[in-house]
């Protein structure tokens, strides 16, 4: 059993070299209060660590685990899947930079083109690069969207289609943390007559051969891991970034009237993540589930090809090199106006800087609030991926995932040494 500061036999494979990754995973369930998890990474196409362990299920959880029944928690398997929250948003910016490689959608075209509600309240000038790199001024709703309404597939495109922006779009960045599912979602709608999920199910995951969905089919719920806070345990400076947030961002997520609070209240109240129907839904900041499997092996295919994939195009990778070089280069940077740091986006991708470490200049990926992590590192040749469903504090640097970076980091330096 997973328990906070415990003890867990860590389960999986590392290959030689990689085996400061398997020490990091197994010390974030004693440093850092893990309940369950899985972390994958790929080197130049090849799986090289493959773990996972702990509890698919909270030690006091009575609706899905057979501890109702004194059964106990069940345990992390190897096929075990997990919401990864905005780790969603990595997966879901990848259909219009293919759709844009595949002649079929104009970055620089503006939005109203494919879209035409959306130039409503002064939006006509928002650019499709705009809205990938978190520019287009709408990270909040004036009228907070239900639950239902947020996966309703129709109240979320009405609700960004007729918002005003809260800065000119295109002059300043910031996190549309909850809008970006329907900005995305409606536009890839608009060109391809697919939802985003459809896509993604079509044209990514089932060539590659990814447990993973945008829009969760009932029969692989079973395989989902329940989402639950745990306790953060203090740990030395050592082992990691501090663990708590600065004073003014702090109190920006106090601020009822803040754009951080409204951001993330764009859905109100919080959705229940473990609920059935958010499962099923279609929310590409938020809602994708996946296996740490599936997003490694996402990242790598989006730089290289892969053994045994069905990736005809780009000669077995999903990127050409010049869509890997937009998706990674620096569309916005310095103070985001939601998370009040200092943040870097590409195209889609936030890029590797203090807000957001990754492995190194060149990695692009998207974090989750509350763990999660996925990225390539073209220069590496690596996708690395972790999930959790010990949900903490904190948007871009868990310290969990953190410490696994460093382990990667730390064991390409001594193959290369």
């Amino acid at each position: 059993m997973a328990g906070v500061g415990s003890v867990v036999d860590v389960q999986g494979t590392v290959a030689d070299g990689f085996e400061p990754v398997r020490d990091a995973f197994a010390a974030n369930f004693t440093r850092h209060g893990e309940r369950g998890a899985a972390m994958v990474l790929y080197r130049e196409g090849e799986k090289v660590v493959d773990l996972w362990g702990g509890t698919k299920t909270p030690d006091d959880d009575g609706e899905s685990s057979p501890e109702a029944s004194g059964g106990g928690p069940e345990p992390w398997t190897q096929d075990t899947a997990q919401v990864v929250r905005s780790v969603t948003k990595g997966v879901a910016a990848a259909v219009p930079l293919l759709l844009h490689q595949r002649g079929q959608l104009d970055l620089d075209g503006r939005v109203s083109t494919y879209w035409p509600e959306f130039k409503a309240a002064g939006k006509e000038r928002v650019l499709v690069r705009h809205l990938l790199a978190h520019r287009t001024g709408v990270p909040v709703l004036d009228t907070p969207l239900t639950p239902a309404e947020a996966v309703d597939g129709i109240s979320g495109p009405r609700a960004v289609a007729a918002q005003r922006p809260v800065w000119e779009p295109g002059t300043a960045h910031g996190y549309h943390a909850q809008t970006y599912s329907w900005l995305l979602g409606e536009l890839v709608r608009r060109v391809t007559g697919r939802t985003i999920g459809r896509w993604i199910a079509e044209e990514i995951a089932r060539p590659l051969g990814l447990d993973l969905w945008l829009g969760l089919p009932e029969e692989q719920r079973a395989r989902v891991g329940r989402i639950a806070a745990v306790e953060a345990l203090a740990a030395p400076a050592a082992h990691g970034p501090r663990l708590r947030p600065k004073r003014s961002v702090a109190e920006a997520y106090r601020d009822p009237e803040s754009l951080t609070r409204r951001a993330f209240a764009a859905i109100t109240p919080v959705p229940d993540e473990n609920d059935p129907a958010y499962l099923a839904a279609e929310l590409p900041a938020s809602g994708g589930v996946a296996t740490a499997e599936a997003l490694a092996r996402f990242y790598a295919a989006l730089i290289g090809p892969l053994p045994s994939a069905r990736t005809a195009r780009s000669g077995g990778r999903l990127f050409a090199p010049a869509t890997l070089t937009m998706a990674r280069t620096e569309e916005s940077a310095g103070p985001d106006r939601v998370l009040v740091v200092g943040t870097r986006y590409g195209l889609g991708y936030m890029l590797h800087g203090p807000a957001c470490p990754l492995l190194g200049p060149g990695s692009f990926g998207h974090p989750g609030r509350g763990g999660s992590l996925a990225f390539a590192d073209p220069e590496a040749r690596i996708g690395f991926a972790y999930v959790t469903n010990g949900m903490r504090r904190g948007v871009t640097a868990d310290p969990r995932a953190q410490a696994l970076v460093r382990a990667v980091r730390t064991s390409l330096a001594a193959r290369e040494a």
